[in-house]
């Protein structure tokens, strides 16, 4: 019978040409580091099954994300270190534009075959621009992950000081209309890629112990040590 795990969370990276290799790296590198985060495992153990799976997607190119890392049980530092080393040891995929719709439909299709039972699943998307030439638009993805059950969380890695009616970045608001979805759904901001780090970290311990998108992580009993 499969394992069961606290969530199957799907990482989808923005590998898109305004994406450089330098930038690249420190989002590999972010997400290695993300998880062997004192936060991050915390929110581990305190699972009801003290695991989680992840696999790793990058995306850009309308209809081509990449599945990269496919999914890994990450329980402790030992399991967690081996996906960050996986992680860090791919090729960086040929990607182009910014499909995101496509990325989110790819995390669904990675979900349905996980080789786990997970009580809750997630699609993690990162990324520095709106939807672009995806053969399934975001906002259609979107309503696909609803059906699904699956919820949809943005990071937004802003490149200007561009705000929108509502006080936000005008990247925010795109992600929150056309992105992201179901209950309890956010989108975190880096302000910009240098930040990208400190950014997933915090992005990874709410999403792997459920909590809002505002809770205190350093006061909160969920993700509060043994």
């Amino acid at each position: 019978m499969p394992p069961p795990v606290d969530i199957a969370l799907v990482l989808a990276v923005d590998a898109s040409g305004s994406i450089d290799a330098e930038e690249f790296k420190l989002q590999k590198e972010g997400i290695a580091l993300a998880l062997l985060d004192p936060t991050v495992q915390r929110a581990i153990r305190n699972g009801p099954n003290r695991r989680i799976a992840v696999a790793y997607v990058e995306w850009g190119t309308p209809g081509a994300p990449a599945a990269v890392v496919d999914w890994l049980l990450v329980g402790d530092e030992a399991s967690a270190r081996a996906f960050g080393a996986a992680l860090l040891a791919a090729p960086r995929s040929p990607q182009s534009y910014n499909a995101i719709g496509d990325a989110v439909v790819l995390g669904l299709a990675l979900i349905r075959v996980c080789p786990c039972r997970p009580a809750r699943a997630v699609i993690d998307v990162s990324g520095d621009n709106r939807d672009m030439r995806s053969l399934v638009p975001a906002l259609v993805a979107r309503e696909q992950a609803m059906r699904d059950g699956v919820t949809v969380n943005a990071l937004a890695i802003l490149q200007d000081g561009a705000v929108g009616a509502s006080g936000k970045p005008l990247l925010v608001e795109n992600y929150e209309r056309e992105v992201i979805a179901g209950p309890g759904a956010f989108v975190q901001v880096a302000e910009d890629r240098a930040s990208f780090g400190r950014a997933i970290r915090r992005k990874m311990a709410l999403e792997i112990s459920g909590l809002p998108s505002g809770a205190d992580l350093a006061s909160s009993e969920s993700v509060r040590g043994d």
